[in-house]
């Protein structure tokens, strides 16, 4: 894929170095010349110094090619302007935007971007997995907020255990993923049987969230 990342700090720069290591074709856009200098001597990439809001500037750094535009500087008004842009001016299939003020989630998701990553969010998440504060937790969320990724713990008092995938009517437009058990990770089948303490991940509309919590572990 050809990538362009648009922010060379911390965020920027190792996501440049990871995805050119995955043999991407990566090229990365940054304001600070002194920082392009710096990412241009260790990674073999193409490094554009100027400003990601600028059509002209995103348009040297191939845009028109991209397959996916990741706006992750530390402004919001700027990655909102630079994944617009890659949509409405440029056609770009996917856009990527980094949430720095978890107050502007919602203004991500109202205005298009694909896939809005808000860090604090993720964080907290990921301490209330690890705390067992929840036994559901909401990933992430995609498609304008419609659409979201969960992880349900399934309780040993859960109705849907010991039975097979196939005998179960999940709600509408809930789609599960995968199924974490232990060290191993299970491709869902009709015959697959749930067990307790399975950590479910399942796609749902945003507003069936509510009905598959209900569905997995039989509480609000």
């Amino acid at each position: 894929m050809y990538i362009l990342i648009v922010g060379a700090g911390k965020v920027g720069h190792f996501l440049a170095k990871r995805l050119s290591e995955d043999k991407h074709t990566v090229a990365l856009v940054e304001k600070d010349g002194s920082i392009c200098e710096a990412v241009a001597k260790e990674l073999d990439i193409l490094v554009i110094n100027g400003d990601g809001c600028d059509p002209h500037i995103l348009e040297e750094a191939g845009i028109q090619k991209a397959d996916v535009v990741a706006a992750v500087t530390g402004e919001d008004e700027d990655n909102l302007v630079i994944c617009q842009l890659a949509k409405e001016k440029f056609g770009v299939h996917r856009t990527v935007g980094r949430v720095n003020d978890p107050r502007n989630e919602h203004t991500f998701n109202e205005l298009g971007i694909d896939v809005p990553i808000d860090a604090t969010a993720i964080i907290a998440k990921i301490i209330e997995e690890e705390v067992s504060f929840a036994d559901f937790v909401t990933l992430m969320s995609f498609k304008k907020g419609k659409l979201v990724i969960v992880r349900v713990d399934l309780p040993e008092d859960s109705p849907v255990i010991n039975k097979e995938i196939q005998s179960l009517k999940f709600p509408e437009d809930s789609v599960l993923v995968s199924i974490i058990r232990g060290e191993e990770v299970i491709v869902p089948k009709g015959n697959t049987v749930l067990q307790a303490r399975d950590d479910i991940i399942a796609l749902t509309k945003i507003e069936n969230e509510q009905q598959l919590l209900n569905f997995l572990i039989g509480k609000i």
